[in-house]
């Protein structure tokens, strides 16, 4: 476990730190974020935050290779990893373009499909699944192909949906992140395998990447991802998942549910689907209704509701976070361990998300900032930042003697 720790706090470090020099190729490049109608940022930002989480995910790699216990693991482990890394490369490498010159839809799905081409060719792919009867699920290569091109595209262009507010992906990413780790970690403890999986060691890096990224991204961002960050880490995420269903033979052994053990490897990637696919579903609704076309912007996604309802941006960030939460932590507990207080966490978790998605802005609204009724920032008296007035979740109480 320090030996994941130090690989999670390297990706932090390196991450954190190398955001200075993206920040500054992508003014130079001008890859930078211009305002939009849609949009909730009031200034242009500067995007090729993928290129600092990136440099992050190299350096934790390079590390682990020369940690004593990590280091001595199977062949197909830093094998693998290093795989996963160079399929993450190339699809850096096409948000960057993306980021600079605006690729069209079409050329950054063709870089989508070459980078899961790439894990496919190379061996890093769903190969089995575990059955409940104690044998194996086997699929052939069309279908493991097949399976993981859906796994991995669907997961990177998910991550690119849900990037719609500061720090929103980057934080949804590092839950699902850290849910894996313990997923992976656990269970192989359980089952008395070597604590040193694929799985494992990406998660944790990706993990340190996203918390390394996120003070510079959190409201009010200094540099956004872009496609070159969502892309990554969406591969890494989805890649890390498909690397387990090769590790254990047989059912692997839990005290949960066995069902969420044979289909997490799965789920887990799909979970982060929810809520982009249903916010993309209400918006074709939405705008055919209307009579406009289904690609036509709008400001009704999901976090602009938040915004609408009376949150700020700041507390729908935390609000989307615990909503991942709960779902990421929901399938892990549930696959390792059960009981009725397992029932009663997972309500508990869920109560408390309710309460604060649609029970706070009615208790505690932000203050007034000119920006009406939908908390964009069109209308922002101060360029270049969107007040979020005094969120009680994340800002200090105002001081009574002073006014501040």
């Amino acid at each position: 476990m320090r030996e994941y720790l130090l690989v999670f706090l390297v990706s932090l470090s390196v991450t954190y730190l190398l955001t200075v020099v993206a920040r500054e190729i992508a003014l130079r490049t001008g890859a930078v974020a211009a305002v939009r109608d849609r949009d909730v940022h009031a200034v242009p930002i500067p995007y090729l935050g993928g290129l600092a989480m990136l440099g992050g995910l190299v350096a934790a790699y390079g590390v682990a290779r020369e940690l004593p216990f990590l280091s001595t693991s199977e062949t197909f482990v830093f094998r693998d990893a290093g795989v996963v890394l160079l399929a993450g490369a190339l699809v850096c490498a096409v948000g960057v373009l993306d980021d600079i010159f605006e690729l069209d839809a079409l050329t950054k799905l063709g870089g989508q499909v070459l980078a899961a081409s790439l894990l496919v060719a190379l061996g890093v792919r769903f190969y089995f699944f575990p059955a409940p009867d104690g044998n194996q699920i086997s699929i052939s290569d069309a279908q493991g192909a097949l399976l993981t091109f859906v796994v991995v595209i669907g997961t990177m262009n998910a991550v690119n949906f849900v990037d719609g507010l500061d720090g929103l992906a980057a934080g949804v990413v590092g839950i699902g992140a850290v849910a894996f780790f313990v997923y992976c970690y656990r269970l192989s403890d359980v089952n008395n395998l070597t604590l040193a999986t694929t799985g494992a060691l990406l998660s944790a890096a990706l993990a340190g990447a996203c918390a390394g990224f996120l003070p510079h991204n959190f409201h009010p961002a200094r540099l956004f991802m872009g496609d070159s960050g969502s892309m990554l880490i969406g591969l890494v995420l989805s890649a890390s998942a498909l690397t387990l269903t090769g590790q254990f033979t047989g059912m692997p052994t839990s005290a949960g549910n066995s069902l969420f053990v044979t289909v997490l490897p799965v789920l887990l990637p799909i979970s982060l689907l929810m809520v982009p696919v249903v916010d993309m579903v209400l918006a074709i609704v939405r705008r055919t209704r209307a009579g406009r076309s289904p690609m036509s912007a709008d400001k009704q996604h999901l976090h602009h509701r938040l915004l609408e309802i009376g949150h700020s941006q700041r507390r729908a960030v935390v609000i989307m976070w615990m909503w991942a939460a709960t779902v990421a932590a929901g399938a892990v507990i549930v696959s390792l361990t059960t009981g009725s207080l397992v029932w009663w966490t997972l309500g508990s978790m869920l109560a408390l998300t309710i309460a604060l998605t649609f029970v706070l802005p009615r208790v505690q609204r932000p203050r007034k900032t000119g920006l009406g009724n939908t908390g964009l920032p069109e209308n922002a008296e101060v360029e270049g930042r969107v007040d979020d007035a005094e969120d009680p979740l994340l800002e200090p109480m105002e001081d009574p003697a002073t006014g501040r």
